[in-house]
């Protein structure tokens, strides 16, 4: 008797843990929510969008300014469609964000809060799709620092469960026009507007480029170089970071740069002209320089607009032993992919640490194989997928909290992710107009007639195989990849997958280069000044051939 007593009262105990913890958990916070509005002197409406909320413990700096991954503040996100000066736009319980997926898991404390709202642009494209999309305004399709873009002033807040609860939020503020640098002697930029892109988009588009001119340039009219056509991320920077101005002692970044305008004013440094792309597009800050359904032609925008624009203005040598390409990571893969796909244009790559050349190692998933992205399941347990990691194993990012942020930043592709570049460049357009997504984001369930088409189109060691025959004497000596065989988003597989074909090519034999860094994270590979020195000897080589 007295042991079924105890065991009574220790079942009503639990039943009051359960009402009072987990049912209080259900419904903390229910009722609180936030009104996010514009006023009409900084935009005029309707606005179509997507509106934020983001707090912070700390008040040093705008929330804003705090948003990151892995290890940012919360924020969440609600499309509007036609929003008017002064009508309020919600965020509550249903309002999708990261890293607490929702407002009822705010802890109760005191917050500094603020409203922030990205833009959209309405794109009536040449394939019949009328969609919604932010446009880049020449920051590298940043929606946090976009111009245009609104944010309110920041508010503390004391956050308070058992009180219903509404904190109004009022956008005033506007993010002003990018500040473009202006041209020196050393470097000169360009930006014009794209035909190919305007005709396709149904909207201005633009694509544009940085020159760093080599030493005598001016003095020399009659002289024509050769040229190091550099991809990667959208950067209005000189290449290589080049800096006329000597730095103060403790800017390691503005000493190399220094650096490097020592070395290339030097007479040790080899003659050549260095170009940066910019090509930011409704979905990334590159376009990763391709033709495809969702971007449109972006790959002949460069090829037949841009690059003959470069070559018109500027004495480069028209010849394909004098046009290299280099770059890293997302660069890494558009120089590799440039090369091969236009094997007769360009001259070479130095490919450093490229996004994934081979889909069975998309990051960590096998997109032909795999169900899921985010997670393999085994018959009793489940292993989650991690994207990103230290030198030394650990991990610092799970592939779903990626994807996740990436969603609450925007739907449908439109958070300006990484992702989100490779679902629009590299997968066929929905039913809707946006891009067919590889995978649910929020589940990361994959699509398997999605992944067959991302490795027909765009799986360059699988394009290689199938094409050897074609494209290999046109790709003989041309090819050389580095990267670190700890690299931070494991992309050390997808090379050595690579490596392993190119290795075993015939009829030719590729003769390039493929090396790994020991214990070496994301973007090991030739640096400073080794680059110009490389690629230099490499031209001399071809020009040779």
């Amino acid at each position: 008797m007295k042991k079924t007593t105890g065991l009574l009262a220790l079942f009503v105990f639990c039943g009051f843990l359960f009402s009072f913890g987990v049912g209080h958990k259900a419904g903390l916070n229910a009722d609180l929510k936030f009104t996010v509005q514009f006023t009409s002197d900084v935009f005029e409406g309707p606005l179509t969008g997507r509106v934020y909320v983001m707090l912070s413990r700390h008040g040093e700096r705008e929330p804003r300014f705090q948003l990151r991954r892995p290890s940012g503040i919360p924020f969440w996100g609600q499309n509007v469609s036609r929003l008017m000066p002064g009508q309020a736009a919600v965020i509550d319980q249903s309002s999708f964000g990261f890293p607490l997926e929702t407002i009822q898991d705010i802890p109760p404390g005191e917050y500094f809060v603020q409203g922030f709202i990205n833009i959209y642009t309405q794109f009536e494209r040449a394939d019949g799709h009328t969609i919604w999309l932010h446009q880049d305004q020449w920051e590298g399709q940043n929606w946090l620092r976009s111009p245009g873009n609104l944010y309110s002033k920041v508010q503390k807040v004391l956050i308070d469960p058992s009180q219903p609860q509404t904190v109004g939020l009022v956008c005033d503020q506007v993010i002003p026009p990018v500040d473009i640098p202006p041209d020196t002697k050393w470097v000169k930029r360009i930006k014009f507007q794209s035909k190919l892109l305007s005709d396709f988009w149904g909207q201005p588009m633009y694509i544009g480029a940085t020159v760093l001119v080599p030493k005598g340039y001016e003095e020399n009219p009659e002289k024509y170089y050769p040229v190091n056509y550099i991809q990667g991320h959208f950067s209005l920077r000189a290449p290589y970071g080049f800096r006329e101005e000597k730095p103060e002692e403790n800017d390691r970044w503005g000493r190399r740069g220094y650096e490097f305008f020592e070395f290339w004013n030097s007479d040790e440094c080899p003659r050549m002209l260095a170009v940066t792309f910019q090509h930011p597009c409704p979905y990334y800050d590159d376009s990763h320089a391709m033709n495809s359904p969702n971007l449109g032609p972006y790959g002949d925008a460069i090829m037949k607009e841009l690059i003959p624009y470069i070559e018109e203005n500027f004495r480069i040598i028209r010849e394909p032993y004098a046009r290299v390409l280099s770059g890293g990571s997302t660069g890494g893969w558009i120089s590799l992919a440039l090369q091969v796909f236009y094997p007769d244009f360009f001259g070479g790559t130095f490919s450093l640490c490229p996004d994934s050349v081979d889909f069975r190692a998309q990051h960590l998933v096998d997109i032909t194989k795999d169900k899921n992205a985010y997670h393999t399941d085994y018959e009793w347990f489940r292993v989650e997928r991690p994207v990103l990691r230290r030198p030394d194993g650990r991990i610092i990012e799970m592939m779903k909290d990626e994807n996740h942020y990436e969603l609450a930043v925007g739907d449908k592709c439109r958070s300006g992710g990484q992702w989100e570049i490779y679902m629009a460049c590299y997968g066929p357009v929905g039913e809707d107009g946006y891009p067919k997504e590889l995978w649910n984001k929020l589940t990361g369930e994959i699509d398997p007639e999605v992944a067959a088409y991302w490795k027909e189109h765009f799986d360059l060691r699988h394009y290689m195989e199938e094409n050897w025959s074609r494209i290999g004497p046109k790709l003989k000596g041309k090819l050389h990849i580095y990267v670190g065989d700890m690299d931070s988003y494991y992309l050390n597989i997808a090379v050595g997958y690579l490596e392993k074909f190119l290795e075993n090519t015939k009829d030719p034999y590729y003769e390039g280069l493929v090396e790994y860094g020991d214990g070496a994270p994301h973007c090991w590979g030739p640096t400073g000044t080794d680059p110009i020195k490389l690629i230099a000897a490499h031209i001399e080589k071809m020009k040779k051939s």
